[in-house]
């Protein structure tokens, strides 16, 4: 399977309440090397058009994130229930990191990880190598799918200055269910959460950094090209339940093309 994914989010500046804009998007791969088992590839870039003047002040930058490496082990419990479990790494290598890391990158960093719902911080915290492993459970029956899944992400860094945390612990779930209203048409609501564990920096300065809750919306599409070729484009509205997203006006348009074969 070969999966972009782009965010679009608009949001304003905390102290001045101009609007700002960034895109962060995604380039998944997988394949299956046996039945059960797939090995997945991921790469990202997030690009960042802070409001003018902005505070503090930021220009815009674009930032390569961390690659991510993994697999998912899917298991069929019973004739309704699948079972996925996740182990994933990433190499820090992202730019907006090191000793001396360009500020304005750093900046697209943290907008852009708010940009994907606080779901892939691993991938923004570009001075860490992040193991992450997950679990996901499935109920398919009919055109009905009611999906669960929670993933703990363990930060160590690797480079940066003195001042940044050694370790740091993080944690997100989230609750998704979709219909098929037509065959080639389904409709999907989920809920996610982020949360972090232990804490950081960011958090020790303002408490509301400890957790983000967002919610989206939206349909997806089912094209069979092909015997073995499916392509299912998804569109959705993603928006913040609490702060610190809230306090900023977050709003998310995600455009999902993922193509299977």
């Amino acid at each position: 399977m070969i999966r972009l994914d782009t965010a679009f989010v608009f949001y304003d500046d905390a102290v001045t309440g101009k609007n700002g804009a960034a895109q962060a998007t995604s380039l998944l791969g997988s394949y299956k090397v046996i039945p059960d088992l797939a090995v997945i590839a991921r790469v990202g870039l997030v690009h960042n058009t802070p409001p003018d003047p902005a505070s503090p002040p930021a220009k815009e930058a674009t930032s390569i994130l961390n690659p991510v490496l993994g697999g998912l082990y899917g298991l069929k419990l019973s004739p309704d229930f699948k079972l996925g479990l996740f182990l994933g790494v990433t190499i820090p290598v992202g730019s907006g990191g090191g000793d001396n890391p360009n500020k304005d990158k750093a900046t697209a960093n943290t907008t852009g990880a708010m940009a994907r719902s606080m779901m892939d911080n691993a991938m923004f915290a570009t001075n860490y190598f992040t193991v992450f492993p997950g679990v996901d459970v499935a109920y398919v029956h009919g055109g009905l799918t009611v999906q669960a899944e929670a993933t703990i992400f363990q930060l160590a860094k690797t480079r940066g200055p003195d001042t940044l945390d050694k370790s740091n612990t993080n944690f997100t779930t989230g609750l998704h269910a979709g219909y098929f209203v037509l065959p080639m048409l389904s409709l999907g609501a989920e809920i996610r959460h982020q949360h972090w564990l232990s804490t950081p920096a960011q958090v020790k300065k303002d408490d509301k950094f400890r957790a983000q809750t967002t919610f989206a919306i939206g349909p997806r599409f089912h094209f069979k090209l092909s015997e073995k070729v499916w392509f299912r484009p998804g569109i959705a509205l993603a928006l913040p339940i609490d702060d610190p997203m809230n306090r900023r006006d977050f709003k998310i348009a995600q455009l999902d093309l993922p193509i299977s074969f």
